[in-house]
């Protein structure tokens, strides 16, 4: 089973290709990172290319990794309404990149996820990175940090975290 992981914006996507080996996960060998990275669009960009782009490229990805699970970050709360809004935008063209190809979504919190990599809902950045790099066994800590965080969404979507 492959999951990806989605971490929304509008100026950068994070995204992650996790491929669940063993359906027990007790042990390392039961997950591996096949790929990660971020989706950049340039703020030159109209909000429509720029989405339109984001749409290109997750349905890229869906087409390239074939995942059996789209597992994204869900806007659970906002501090500012400016950022609230295009990332709203950008999980629409997400939502939407995985329905054309039928693909199973899952949506979590922020705080569903590092519940689920950390076991503590308000674990900071560094946290999740860390238990990141220990549950893969990595070398070192994935980056950027959009691409660090579609990684433990797709980690909690292996783990069967679901909304309530």
């Amino acid at each position: 089973m492959i999951i990806l992981g989605i971490d929304p914006g509008v100026a950068a996507t994070g995204w992650s290709a996790l491929k669940v080996k063993n359906a027990k996960l007790k042990a390392r060998s039961g997950l591996e990172l096949l790929d990660y990275g971020v989706i950049v669009t340039s703020p030159k960009q109209t909000t429509g290319e720029r989405l339109l782009k984001l749409y290109k490229e997750i349905s890229g990805l869906i087409k390239r990794l074939k995942p059996d699970i789209l597992v994204v970050e869900k806007l659970f709360f906002f501090k500012n309404l400016k950022t609230a809004l295009p990332v709203s935008e950008a999980r629409g063209v997400i939502l939407l990149a995985a329905a054309n190809q039928k693909i199973k979504v899952i949506e979590l919190t922020p705080l569903q996820i590092k519940m689920g990599v950390c076991g503590y809902g308000r674990a900071n950045k560094q946290q999740v990175q860390k238990m990141i790099k220990e549950i893969l066994g990595l070398e070192k800590i994935p980056k950027p940090d959009d691409a660090a965080d579609a990684i433990a969404a797709a980690l909690c979507g292996a783990y069967g975290l679901k909304n309530p």
